[in-house]
């Protein structure tokens, strides 16, 4: 019998006492930037984390410029809208429009089993809307916690942490792989190294229309539909990616409809770091439509391949004409006429077929769920759901 079995039986063996969440845990007791004082803090020396609200990111920050935003303690943060993610911190943090959650009684109840407890429901808690998950109080606050004695919660952690430690070796050789993958695809596409080619401007390759916009109870079943994640998300998208679904006429589906080749970037985003992530269509998609969320840009020549759009708009040189451009206020957005002046090397379609096949290698190296790294990975983060999920199943202690 495990050592985790051995503490039930003799702690708890009739079952636990189950309270709601609201009654364990503090929340957004700490000061936070807004999106506009992030810009200041994006340097990556000093000890501190900055925990933003989307997913992909983790910056360190200076402590000279964290400034009156520096704050200390054991907390998790939740995402309030785009990704339904959960984010674990101890020690100096600076937080950027996060749900902060910590325990209110550390000694009875860990902040950090609390952390697995509502990592193990953070689909419950996300609501879908036309655009992307946002979290939602009144479920989080529904969520109903067993709080087993203290000690079982502590070997609880050990047992978890100990599975994390063991996915964490191997994202880590994963990232690094990608940092290789990241660094080859800004070398094959540098515009510098094509300068004896012509170069055109988006405004003259493609053309720019914005998203259909619809009433809340239109979305959730009819055709497919490209949504702000799944341009956010991926490089490039197939009929087997887009899951989001709108209820639209025949004239709204012609009006608003995608085609092999079109690529989108997003409208808008709280940073200017995110605006105008691209993604490109490789594939012919049955009536499917996009958001108002995004932009199109329909190629108007055929001088550029799909795959080559879908690399190229991403990389770090792009990327920096379209933070250039971007508008600023409360938000970061981007339009047609800005994104119109990012360059474009027109290369022999062969020159284009050829470096798209060395980074397609590079990409399935790094993201096939079904090979090497990220099959094992998957494996891993499968077996730590399993047995978390497990562990934090209790028998409810009728009183």
């Amino acid at each position: 019998m495990s050592k985790l079995e051995d503490l039930i039986k003799k702690l708890c063996p009739n079952g636990v006492q189950f309270k709601s969440i609201s009654e364990v845990v503090k929340i957004n007791g700490y000061k936070q930037l807004g999106a506009a004082d992030l810009e200041s803090l994006k340097t990556k020396n000093g000890e501190i984390r900055l925990l933003p609200s989307s997913n992909n990111h983790d910056w360190y920050t200076d402590k000279k410029k964290a400034n009156d935003y520096l704050c200390f303690g054991e907390i998790f943060t939740l995402g309030r809208a785009r990704n339904a993610n959960i984010k674990y911190c101890q020690g100096y943090f600076v937080s950027s429009n996060n749900v902060i959650v910590e325990s209110n009684e550390p000694n009875k109840v860990l902040t950090r089993y609390l952390y697995f407890f509502v990592s193990s429901h953070i689909k419950d808690i996300y609501v879908e809307t036309s655009t992307y998950p946002k979290f939602d109080h009144n479920s989080f606050n529904k969520l109903q916690v067993p709080v087993p004695p203290i000690e079982v919660q502590r070997e609880i952690v050990r047992i978890l942490d100990n599975f994390t430690e063991l996915t964490a070796e191997l994202t880590a050789e994963l990232t690094a792989r990608k940092k290789q993958y990241e660094y080859y695809l800004n070398s094959l596409l540098d515009i510098n190294k094509f300068s004896a080619n012509k170069i055109m401007y988006v405004g003259e390759l493609f053309e720019i229309k914005n998203g259909l916009n619809k009433e809340k109870e239109a979305f959730g079943k009819g055709t497919p539909i490209v949504n702000f994640t799944d341009v956010y998300n991926n490089r490039y998208l197939t009929t087997s990616m887009i899951n989001g679904r709108v209820t639209l006429s025949i004239s709204e589906i012609e009006r608003y409809k995608v085609k092999k080749g079109d690529v989108f970037f997003t409208r808008t985003s709280e940073t200017k770091e995110d605006i105008g992530m691209s993604s490109t269509i490789i594939e012919d998609i049955k009536d499917c439509t996009f958001s108002g969320f995004v932009l199109r840009a329909r190629p108007k020549t055929d001088l550029l391949l799909p795959k080559f759009c879908s690399y190229y708009f991403s990389t770090h040189q792009v990327r920096k004409t379209i933070v250039r451009y971007a508008s600023f206020t409360t938000r970061a957005t981007t339009s047609g006429p800005k994104l119109s002046k990012i360059p474009v090397p027109i290369i022999p379609l062969e020159e284009q077929q050829r470096i798209v096949d060395i980074l397609d290698k590079f990409d399935m190296y790094c993201n096939d769920l079904t090979k090497g790294l990220p099959a094992e990975i998957e494996a891993r983060q499968k077996q730590y759901e399993y047995y978390r999920d497990k562990l934090l199943t209790f028998k409810k202690l009728e009183v």
